[in-house]
């Protein structure tokens, strides 16, 4: 199957070099430096069992989607719309659009864009790129993702990948969860710069992730989101099973790169703003890391 990853950073290299290695046409399309080194070694995915340079096709070009069957969205979400837009001209009519990303906001700017097939997808993966064409996988790798007409197909691809996957009947539900877990210690962790398992050790840190959760949760509750499973005893695992792992937003602000802080704990502020519904320690944690950004 010809699968292309559009936004070839931790995520996509992981999920793109475990069905590249499972036999896949694979496709990363990134930033420049990161392409240049997969096409000369080959994607280098490194994990706890093993460290190999996987072979596959890179471009720094959207065009690279053509006459691919399956598209996996991996870019920001302040990038959605824009690669949407870029990836238009070139998708095959029969292209299923996967969204990997962080938030709850990507596949309706993505179904605003392309008449495709986009399924909804939460992953549950600890990443990072160690260098160009260089991705480390810290911990998990589960990919959720909703009912759809192709649904099987693309879990079929995960799962003969090596990937844990499932099919979800309420995706918003997990996408929720998710968004309450990223919006708990995703600031967090850019703020202090600490890995999870050493943040959690601080004094205060846990009412803090308590007030962020309850009014992630009261949001939901108004908005009439049931999340998935128990929200609270998913965060507190978080330190235990990705001690090590600092959050995506701490990886941006070290990059000196713009986060995704407007689409998680932004995204509570601005529907608790419209439901009535007070949000200031998800604010405050917003602010906190728009002023970093700018540092």
């Amino acid at each position: 199957m010809k699968i292309a990853v559009m936004g070839a950073g931790a995520v996509g290299c992981y999920y793109g070099g475990l069905l590249a290695r499972s036999g896949h046409a694979v496709t990363l399309i990134g930033r420049p430096l990161h392409v240049e080194a997969i096409q000369r070694n080959g994607l280098r995915l490194h994990t706890a069992d093993a460290d190999l340079h996987v072979p596959l096709a890179a471009s720094t070009e959207p065009n690279a989607v053509r006459d691919a069957e399956i598209v996996l969205c991996c870019v920001k979400t302040a990038d959605t719309a824009a690669a949407a837009a870029a990836m238009a001209p070139y998708l095959s009519p029969d292209a299923v659009i996967v969204s990997l990303q962080n938030g709850i906001e990507n596949p309706e700017l993505l179904r605003a864009t392309l008449p495709h097939e986009v399924i909804p997808a939460a992953v549950y993966v600890a990443t990072a790129m160690a260098g160009d064409g260089h991705v480390r996988h810290h911990g998990g790798g589960q990919v959720v993702i909703g009912q759809s007409p192709h649904g099987d197909t693309v879990a079929a691809a995960f799962a003969a990948a090596g990937v844990p996957v499932e099919i979800s009947d309420n995706i918003e539900g997990v996408l929720w969860t998710k968004l309450i877990v990223n919006c708990a210690y995703n600031a967090l962790s850019a703020i202090t710069a600490l890995p999870y398992g050493q943040l959690v050790r601080h004094d205060g840190v846990e009412q803090v992730l308590r007030d962020v959760v309850d009014e992630c949760l009261a949001v939901a509750a108004k908005a009439g989101i049931v999340p998935v499973g128990d929200v609270r005893e998913g965060v507190a695992r978080i330190p235990r099973i990705m001690a090590e792992q600092t959050s995506s937003t701490a990886q941006d602000l070290q990059r000196g790169r713009r986060s995704e802080i407007d689409y998680l704990n932004g995204c509570i502020v601005r529907k608790g703003e419209v439901l009535g519904v007070p949000t200031p320690a998800n604010r405050l944690l917003q602010t906190l890391v728009k002023i970093l950004e700018t540092r």
